[in-house]
């Protein structure tokens, strides 16, 4: 049982021998497969701009690209990227060079921190104008419903460049009426009458733009956290730099270009009613009704669709991806009780008719404003129409997806939440150890001379029985490794390497004990054989202990604690249990082999 034990440990930890490869991987945008195509593109491509590979593959709808040096990765990367344009993702890689039959049987290399291996680093920029802008909008629908509700009667309402919502009236009267309704219901605006012109322009106040701002950055923080929870990367950084900036720190990834799409998708969903009184024959603005606007299927098919917006991404509680009875993809949605009680107040009275699912995403335009920040461009497109059977609830389907692909993708950005603000991503590139080469170094160097000293100490102190200890020891580095590789989630970091370091100590702790108390009896007069046998049951009561207090620690260390602290937590409490079987079990075991069953009169201890 202890070599099966071993074996398996030995097998799994095996995949960290081989390293990683520099590499390029490029899959379609929401999560579409590229072709063979795009494969012998890309093979044609490097070899005419004389960028040597060590393979090129294409496995499960990606292309991943593997080089020999990180120079040629990066050049390779800004090539690849100019050529094949925003209908595919090119993202930095490190491809794990695990043999095929190791891969087989689900054996990969632990992941290891930004301290040790590096990761990806994402800068990304909040748009602010863009919240702004979507802020007006919802005023301008605010301040109408207001003002409808209390009879008021108005020209028009419109939401201006310079963050301002300005209503215009017939008459004075109504325009007095109407700041009283809207000062009373908006205290966090100020409100400017122009008698002139028979206007209210209402703007928020300096503190609630600032507000605004912050909860956008905020809300976008914490959203973005959660879809970095829905990649399973381990021991992310996620924070806030300067006003409107986002640092985002992936180490250990596997699929940075998934993890670049989902991070940097700004994807919403939008229900509306179809407009079907109106019958389109073109898309001229004159024949499109004042309260309905022209929106376009994937397959460039215009749509005339109600502006009001019955329910928004906001409400989406929880998404998740399947098949309908006629195996099409689908996304089933859940809403919060507020978005649940306006869908159901909706379909109730319009059964029978059409309500459109909108998808919005924003994407780099490649252009920037006056300020130098990156400016986005709007993408909408219809992609789902159904006719209304029944009276929904919180709990319903759309359909209009292409793929599952893109089902699972769409999923999963609703499930992690609908960004407060349009992001993009400005920098992007693979960071080093953040600790340096020569730390990394230093850490595994003290890791291996704090071994050696050991395994020569016990060695010469104890002799044969410290051979044995020295066979655990080493067993159980061998079982710690394997264990991290074997467990999702679990990251390797430089505090993580300390941990190892302790357990080494702890483990030849329980072996001190065990020996000393084999020594004690053997000195009481007992024979070897009961001296063996005594020594590991009154040790065992005494090692459990500090083990057990030692293994809570850890516990409370990994509950409350982030970051590098987890990461030694990790490790140590992996360690512990580890060293709990390898320096009882484990040397027992070799002393049975070696004593067992034998008449001695004599220990090498």
């Amino acid at each position: 049982m202890i070599a099966l034990v071993i074996f398996i440990g030995a097998l799994y930890a095996l995949p960290n021998m081989y390293g990683e490869d520099p590499s390029v991987q490029i899959i379609g945008v929401r999560g579409t497969s590229v072709s063979s195509l795009t494969l012998d593109t890309v093979k044609s491509t490097l070899e005419k701009e004389k960028l040597p590979y060590k393979s090129i593959t294409l496995e499960k709808g990606t292309v991943l690209v593997r080089f020999s040096d990180t120079d040629i990765q990066i050049a390779g990367r800004d090539v690849l990227s100019s050529l094949l344009g925003d209908d595919v993702i090119v993202a930095f890689n490190l491809a794990p060079a695990t043999p095929s039959w190791l891969e087989a049987i689900n054996a990969h290399p632990m992941k290891l921190g930004l301290d040790l291996r590096g990761g990806v680093h994402f800068l990304m920029e909040v748009d602010m104008d863009a919240t702004m802008e979507k802020l007006l909008s919802q005023q301008v629908e605010t301040f109408r419903t207001a003002l409808r509700e209390a009879k008021i009667r108005y020209r028009s309402i419109q939401a201006n460049k310079n963050e301002h919502v300005e209503v215009l009236f017939h008459n004075g009267a109504d325009m007095d009426a109407a700041e009283s309704k809207l000062a009373i219901l908006h205290t966090d605006m100020v409100f400017i009458i122009d008698n002139l012109h028979l206007s209210i322009s209402g703007r928020f106040t300096e503190e609630r733009l600032q507000e605004i701002r912050n909860y956008a950055v905020d809300q976008n923080i914490t959203i973005l956290r959660n879809r970095v929870n829905e990649l399973g990367v381990a021991e992310p950084l996620v924070q806030r730099q300067g006003v409107r900036r986002i640092v985002v720190e992936l180490p250990g990834v596997q699929d940075t270009a998934r993890a670049k799409e989902i991070l940097g998708a700004t994807a919403t969903l939008e229900f509306r009613e179809v407009d079907v009184s109106t019958r389109l024959i073109t898309t001229s603005i004159d024949r499109i009704p004042l309260g309905s606007e022209v929106k376009q299927t994937r397959d460039g098919r215009p749509v005339i669709l109600k502006k009001h917006i019955i329910l928004g991404g906001s409400s989406i509680t929880d998404a998740s991806a399947s098949f309908d009875e006629y195996h099409r993809p689908q996304v089933k949605i859940s809403l919060d009780s507020d978005g649940g009680r306006k869908m159901a107040a909706f379909s109730k009275n319009h059964v029978g008719k059409l309500m459109a699912t909108v998808f919005t995403e924003y994407k780099d335009s490649g252009k920037r404003d006056k300020h130098g920040n990156i400016m986005l461009s709007k993408h909408e497109e219809v992609i789902n129409q159904a006719t209304i059977q029944t009276a929904l609830g919180r709990n319903f389907r759309i359909t209009g997806m292409d793929t599952q692909a893109e089902a699972y993708n769409l999923a999963l950005l609703l499930r992690a939440g609908t960004l407060t603000a349009p992001i993009s991503i400005i920098e992007e590139r693979t960071i080093g150890p953040s600790m340096g080469q020569q730390n990394i170094d230093m850490g595994i160097r003290a890791c291996f001379f704090g071994m050696t000293a050991v395994m020569i100490f016990m060695f010469i102190y104890y002799r044969r029985f410290g051979l044995f200890a020295n066979c655990a020891l080493f067993a159980n580095l061998v079982l710690i490794i394997g264990i991290m590789s074997m467990i999702p989630g679990v990251t390797m970091t430089l505090p993580g390497i300390a941990g190892i370091v302790l357990t080494v100590g702890m483990a030849v702790d329980a072996n001190v004990l065990i020996f000393e108390r084999i020594r004690e009896k053997l000195q009481e007069g007992r024979n070897p054989q009961q001296a063996i046998h005594q020594g590991y049951a009154n040790a065992f009561t005494t090692i459990a202990d500090a083990n057990i207090t030692t293994l809570i620690t850890a516990v409370i260390l990994f509950a409350v604690g982030t970051g590098a602290v987890k990461g030694f937590a990790v490790t140590l409490s992996i360690g512990i249990m580890t060293s709990m079987f390898t320096a009882i079990i484990g040397t027992r075991s070799l002393v049975n082999l070696v004593y067992g069953g034998k008449c001695i009169d004599k220990l090498s201890i």
